[in-house]
């Protein structure tokens, strides 16, 4: 009924643009408008106003020769004072902003090796942005933002990554764990030096307190049984402590098999060695003093 009497209505965030015997006249804002269509006047089309977005993707080739797919995407949106250049200059806006996006990105990712492509993709970005700028203005177009949102290698190149990432990993941990058992063994040869010098040190002491126990022997029997030389009471003794060695020896249910030289010459030469190291012993420890 309102086209026969001539009348329009424009929804918001909409304008229409109005020509007259085809020939552009004036841009309609939101509303009803009277159209008299008997002059020559008629509503050519259409324009929104409303945001919009087109995501492009494009496959180009890095410095390094790594084929990649730069999804960019751009917001954009007619200008109600250009609105007459939006509707007139461009027939398909969605694929002049495509190419020009293709341009950009086709001219700035084979300049850089693939990690900075992933470093630099704000300005990559920025570029696109900057270029799609310049050119939908005269179109009535606004660029509001350009975002780029995904970077895609090749399948194989993926895979490629992962493994070098998970390799540099790995290494860390090794070099990790290889640093925690090098101070667990320091640490442990610290602890064994430890014990052994505590060892030697009560070594040391013991064999210190056998010589003064048998001394003390010596001296005692002697002034007690006349006649007796401190070589025989030492020899004695020394006879004493073997056989009870070789009673000790035999008692013991899990000793291993042991041979031992015995016989009348046998213990003169162990009594022999065992006065000598006391007799070195004494002399050390004068010296000592």
């Amino acid at each position: 009924m309102g086209n026969m009497l001539g009348c329009v209505q424009v929804d918001q965030s909409t304008v229409a643009v109005k020509e007259r015997f085809g020939k552009f006249e004036k841009v309609l804002e939101p509303g009803c408008h009277c159209i008299p269509w008997c002059i020559g006047d008629a509503v050519a089309g259409n324009l929104t106003l409303r945001l919009q977005q087109l995501d492009v993707r494009c496959e180009t080739k890095t410095k390094d020769n790594v084929f990649v797919t730069v999804v960019a995407s751009i917001q954009y949106r007619a200008l109600a004072e250009n609105a007459s250049d939006a509707f007139y200059k461009l027939s398909n806006t969605r694929s002049q902003i495509q190419a020009y996006v293709f341009d950009v990105i086709r001219a700035s990712v084979p300049k850089l090796i693939l990690d900075d492509v992933f470093e630099q993709k704000n300005d990559i970005a920025k570029a696109v942005e900057d270029e799609l700028e310049k050119a939908m203005s005269a179109y009535g177009y606004e660029i509001v933002q350009t975002l780029i949102v995904d970077i895609e290698p090749d399948e194989h190149v993926k895979r490629a990554m992962n493994e070098i990432n998970a390799a540099a990993r790995m290494r860390v941990a090794a070099n990790e764990k290889a640093e925690a058992e090098k101070i667990v063994q320091i640490k442990r040869a610290e602890g064994d030096a430890e014990a052994k010098y505590l060892s030697g040190l009560g070594i040391a002491r013991q064999r210190q307190a056998i010589v003064d126990g048998l001394r003390d022997s010596v001296l005692g029997f002697s002034v007690n049984v006349p006649g007796t030389s401190a070589k025989d009471v030492l020899d004695m003794v020394l006879i004493t402590q073997y056989f009870d060695t070789l009673k000790e020896i035999g008692a013991t249910s899990k000793s291993s098999a042991v041979f031992v030289p015995h016989g009348p010459g046998a213990v003169r030469d162990i009594a022999e060695q065992v006065r000598d190291g006391l007799l070195q012993a004494s002399t050390s420890n004068h010296g000592a003093h």
